[in-house]
């Protein structure tokens, strides 16, 4: 077979990785907050590319002004014009000569009719009374204030606000007055510097005195003054140093509290006994000791400037429609609106000469259809995923928690005819109102648990909720352990593995049989304790 060379023409298909569809893949997994930012570097980097206005413009302050100034008049007009005025009526004033030509009387007849002394009613001359009166009259609008526009829109109330006083602000004001020496300050400073926002100090206070220069006994003669600055507790570089720190406080630190301090580990597993040998006090006595501990601040620090929580704005809402359905929807305020400025760029084309300048605006002009079929192509597939992932979960809209089916993502791609990939990534970042909070779209992928009789499968969210209200209804007398737990799953139904149980639980930090057995008898001590007291205070003579 001989070997000879030749050209051929093939027609193939083949999906190329431009820089717009990765743009717009890169669209459909970011947050609201995380596109609207892309947008906007977007918006200041494409000339043809402006915000779509959301709606009409506000009239000029002269034409509004006018306007009032004609819808007044003609409010005088209607209500005092033709020969109803002339006529009188109700509420009608007499001319101001007819009342000005009465006579009023003598001024002792004037004094009784007043029952007060002219001089108490006209103290003042009428231009004197007027002048103090508008000195005295509160202002009215932004202006009289000082600064600021004349009309509504250059209102700022955030201009009144105070400034949040940060926990580091807090310390250096009394920093200034605890000490005089500078190299004390320089280190109070320093140790202020290092206060995280709980309102604790790093544990080894060594390599700040590397740092500094100074003797590790200096900063910490430093650090025991910070100590007693306020908030009581702060500058501490443990939690039992910070307990210690708010008792010595309160002169509450007595050796008793002080075993209790230091033997924290001890309380967080409930073993009261060990405790109490510890301490060397009865039950009472520790219980009282225990709740102290408890009013106790852990984290002083998060009283000042504590960083602010986003609030979670959904991006889809869900709710009941007239014929028993769902009604879903895409959220419009989470939706940039920009549009390609098409007559903007027709009349560049006209003017510019240079192919440098050209080619410039050809490729901003490109990429701004781009962007707005990108966003159009977001929003419908966000809406088609949400849709179809309320039909798969109408039991959880209807009935709650329990009756979430189990769901991956390759039923919901394979409903809607796209990739997996595409659904994770819309899924990410993404949240759902509905009517019974909000959830994020990635919770109603839930893994699936076989069920015990060979029937439908439940989902990991259900069973979770099942273990959860078997554990909030135990007697706490008889404290379920896994394997009981395991029992009474099998029981309704549910086919799943003791560690299985026990991953649940932990997932949702729920302790163990043994730790919730001495959490409830504690709860159940305490409250018989406090039961038994008011008893015995209803019990006492009251004093005559």
């Amino acid at each position: 077979m001989a070997l000879t060379q030749r050209l051929e023409f093939r027609q193939s298909q083949s999906l190329v990785m431009t820089p717009q569809l990765m743009q717009a893949i890169k669209l459909l997994q970011l947050s609201n907050l995380d596109l609207s930012a892309f947008v906007e570097e977007e918006l200041e980097r494409n000339p043809l590319l402006e915000r779509e206005s959301d709606g009409p413009e506000a009239p000029v302050a002269g034409e509004a002004a006018a306007g009032q100034a004609e819808r007044a008049e003609g409010d005088f007009d209607d209500g005092f014009s033709g020969d109803g005025a002339e006529a009188g009526g109700e509420g009608f004033e007499p001319p101001q000569e007819e009342w000005m030509n009465r006579d009023l009387g003598s001024r002792t007849e004037i004094e009784q009719t007043l029952d007060t002394p002219l001089d108490n009613v006209f103290s003042e001359e009428p231009a004197e009374a007027a002048a103090r009166s508008a000195q005295d009259a509160a202002p009215t609008t932004y202006t009289e204030w000082g600064g600021g526009a004349s009309n509504d829109d250059g209102y700022n109330l955030e201009a009144f606000a105070a400034a949040e006083v940060t926990l580091a602000g807090h310390l250096a004001e009394q920093l200034a007055v605890a000490f005089s020496a500078p190299a004390q300050r320089m280190i109070g400073q320093y140790l202020i510097d290092l206060v995280d926002e709980a309102g604790y100090v790093p544990a080894d206070l060594g390599q700040a005195a590397e740092r500094l220069g100074t003797s590790q006994q200096e900063v910490e003669a430093v650090l025991s003054v910070l100590q007693k600055f306020d908030p009581p507790g702060v500058c501490a570089r443990s939690l039992s140093e910070c307990l210690a720190i708010q008792l010595r406080d309160l002169d509450r630190y007595d050796p008793a509290m002080q075993a209790l301090v230091e033997n924290l580990e001890l309380l967080a597993k409930r073993d009261i006994a060990a405790l109490r040998k510890l301490c060397g006090v009865d039950d009472e006595d520790i219980t009282d000791m225990i709740g102290e501990i408890r009013r106790l601040d852990p984290k002083p620090g998060l009283k000042f400037g504590s960083a602010r929580t986003q609030t979670v704005v959904p991006d889809v809402y869900v709710r009941p429609g007239p014929d028993g359905g769902w009604h879903v929807e895409l959220n419009s305020e989470t939706l940039p609106r920009v549009l390609v400025n098409q007559s903007y760029y027709s009349q560049l084309s006209k003017t510019i000469r240079k192919d440098g300048d050209k080619s410039y605006f050809s490729d901003c002009l490109q990429n701004a259809t781009w962007l707005v079929r990108a966003l159009d192509q977001r929003a419908r597939t966000i809406l088609k995923v949400a849709t179809e992932i309320v039909r798969q979960q109408d039991g959880f809209f209807t009935h709650g928690v329990a009756h979430l089916r189990p769901l991956n993502l390759k039923a919901v791609a394979d409903a809607i005819q796209m990739h997996e990939s595409t659904v994770s990534r819309v899924t990410a970042n993404k949240y759902m109102a509905t009517n019974r909070g909000i959830f994020e779209l990635k919770y109603f992928f839930t893994a699936s648990i076989a069920s015990a009789d060979g029937g439908e499968a439940h989902s990991a969210e259900a069973v979770r909720h099942h273990i959860k209200q078997l554990i909030d209804a135990e007697d706490p007398a008889l404290i379920l352990s896994d394997d009981t737990i395991v029992e009474r799953l099998r029981a309704t139904g549910i086919d799943i593995a003791r560690r299985t149980v026990a991953k649940y639980r932990e997932a949702m930090r729920i302790p163990s049989s043994v730790q919730r057995r001495r959490d409830k008898q504690s709860m159940l001590g305490n409250a018989l304790s406090s039961s038994a007291s008011s008893s015995d205070r209803s019990k006492d003579p009251q004093p005559a």
